[in-house]
């Protein structure tokens, strides 16, 4: 989208006129104001803020200046790419109710450009007074003509900051001048990003459409496998996060006409956004959310604040907590499409793309299957970027952010052979019909980014067809056990790794510390990692049993405190007792 570069206009503090922006937000839009004035109404904050992964993030009371500056940030990016459609999304997912923050999503759909994100955060950190200059320094070197436009599609979650900082962004975007926008109200995060990939491909790009989309495929595959006398069945306890994804699920169970029953838990109407509940709570803690903590037996799900993650889970009859998570997801999903594939007769290449955070269970069993695997860096982006190289693309978090990309020769193919079938049924439903499965598969799959909703009906299908429960599903491959962990500090960006995040080089005291540690655990591995967006150091650990999992975060815990200059109060030491190889 953005291989021709535009220009912009240099007024960049002249009132704007005949605004194409839709004006139906309530709240005082009267008045356009340059950015000289912009800067008066929203001051910048003391500290210094890094566009992440995640875009930024912060306590909601700092965001209405990053927000604001974002605004003027899309509709140059917009410009800049010929007026294809750019994304702005307000929301901090898993992060407290408290908190906010911004994100902008590219032309296809996916995250900003990494040079742009270095744009981001200049723009996000020069003073007041420089702001104006600093911008028609950009425009200036993307060279946009005076008369060009942009646009931009806004969403936002549930938060009730969220409305506020609608605000801020749009007097961002009517500073810019010429940059249409489209509010598209209270969305999940991955609603945004297929908005955006779908205006730019020409088409539909309207919620309804969504929705159809994913209700009409899971239908036809769900038909098509009809339910026979497995373990399977329709019934999933949905927990919503008390945010958007409670929304989601409710529409999602509508739009797949009673072939899913999906009974929908933490729907906002009493709890607080992401209060021990959510995909983040249920995968930090290991454990259920309060809420279905006597639900025993029943397959349960939790997305998390703004519905691009997901994990499973169940509590057993002796009240044992199972996590399935982004890494057993990935396993069934790709099973799935290698064994329609196998049963079509395509010759496609399958792999799945991991962080060090996979356990390494998941792997070995991918590996048995010969389905390759290859390890990245922590972030989306990273994970997203080498799917690309395969022809179909399966990656997932451990924390169960993921989809799966289908290359444009896959598509083809798949397409291909799904219409063989149809001609060699006369124009009927096939009784056998692998690559029709395989195609409808395929037109659930977000492209973008992680969806949750979308990631539910890739699994319950897979579920269906094997006639699995839940249960049957966590015996397919034991996992090690595993903990993670948060460490204060004063500064993140002491931490640095390397080996796609698995090891430290930088304290150089912290690494030789967790390379003791390790061996005195049974199958163990533990590795640390800085936050992208906040103060924090993560510890993930894995061994033989919890209790060894456990001992082993709490003691790199401990020592990423002491060689990483930790803040507040230091971790608690394990207990003396050691599991020994």
């Amino acid at each position: 989208f953005c291989s021709t570069l535009g220009s912009f206009p240099l007024a960049c503090s002249r009132r704007c006129s005949g605004s194409l922006i839709d004006m139906s937000i309530k709240g005082d839009m009267e008045g356009v104001q340059g950015i000289s004035a912009l800067v008066s109404q929203y001051p910048k904050k003391d500290g210094r803020f890094e566009y992440g992964t995640a875009g930024f993030r912060n306590d909601a009371d700092v965001m209405d200046f990053i927000v604001m500056r974002m605004g003027l940030l899309a509709g140059l990016r917009s410009k800049v790419c010929n007026g294809a459609a750019i994304g702005l999304m307000i929301t901090a997912s898993h992060n407290p109710v408290k908190d906010n923050g911004v994100k902008v999503v590219d032309p296809d759909g996916g995250m900003m450009a990494a040079d742009w994100e270095e744009i981001a955060t200049h723009i996000t950190n020069v003073s007041d007074a420089d702001l104006e200059a600093v911008y028609c320094e950009y425009a200036a070197k993307f060279n946009v003509a005076a008369d060009a436009k942009g646009t931009v599609f806004l969403g936002r979650d549930t938060r009730p900051s969220s409305d506020r900082l609608l605000v801020a962004a749009r007097q961002g975007l009517l500073a810019a001048q010429n940059v249409a926008d489209k509010d598209y109200g209270i969305v999940a995060t991955p609603q945004l990003h297929h908005f955006v990939m779908a205006h730019n491909l020409g088409q539909a790009s309207d919620e309804a459409a969504y929705w159809d989309k994913l209700g009409s495929n899971y239908q036809i595959v769900a038909k098509t496998l009809g339910l026979s006398s497995g373990d399977y069945t329709p019934d999933l306890v949905v927990d919503g996060a008390n945010g958007v994804g409670a929304r989601c699920a409710h529409l999602l169970n509508e739009a797949c006409g009673g072939q899913l029953k999906l009974d929908v838990i933490n729907d906002g109407t009493n709890g607080v956004l992401n209060l021990e509940c959510g995909a983040d709570y249920v995968k930090s803690n290991q454990r259920a959310p309060p809420s279905t903590e006597n639900v025993f037996g029943q397959r349960c799900c939790s997305f998390d604040g703004d519905a691009d993650r997901i994990v499973y889970f169940f509590t057993d009859e002796s009240n044992v907590f199972h996590l399935l998570d982004g890494d057993k997801i990935a396993v069934l999903v790709a099973e799935f499409i290698m064994e329609r594939l196998l049963e079509a007769g395509l010759e496609l290449e399958v792999g799945v793309v991991q962080t060090a955070y996979a356990n390494g269970a998941a792997t070995r069993e991918l590996q048995s299957r010969n389905i390759p695997t290859e390890v990245t860096p922590t972030g989306v982006k990273h994970l997203h970027h080498k799917a690309k190289d395969f022809e179909i693309g399966v990656y997932f978090e451990a924390n169960g952010h993921g989809t799966v990309l289908y290359s444009q020769h896959a598509i083809e193919l798949i397409t291909a052979a799904k219409d063989a079938e149809a001609a060699a049924a006369g124009g009927s439903a096939p009784d056998v019909c692998p690559a029709t499965q395989l195609y409808h598969y395929m037109l659930i799959s977000n492209q973008a980014v992680g969806d949750s909703c979308a990631d539910l009906c890739m699994v319950e299908l897979a579920l269906r067809k094997k006639q699995w429960s839940v249960q049957s599903w966590d015996q397919q491959c034991s996992f090690l056990p595993n903990r993670m962990l948060k460490v204060k500090v004063c500064d993140r960006r002491v931490i640095r790794t390397t080996n796609a995040e698995r090891t430290v080089t930088l304290p150089a005291t912290l690494q030789p510390a967790i390379d003791i540690m390790v061996p005195e655990y049974n199958q163990a591995r533990a590795f640390v990692r800085p936050s992208g967006t906040e103060d924090v150091v993560r510890v993930y650990a894995e061994a033989s049993t919890q209790e060894d999992a456990d001992d082993l975060a709490s003691r790199v815990a401990c020592a990423v405190y002491d060689h990483a200059n930790g803040s507040g109060v230091r971790p608690e030491e394990p207990s003396a007792k050691r599991s020994k190889q």
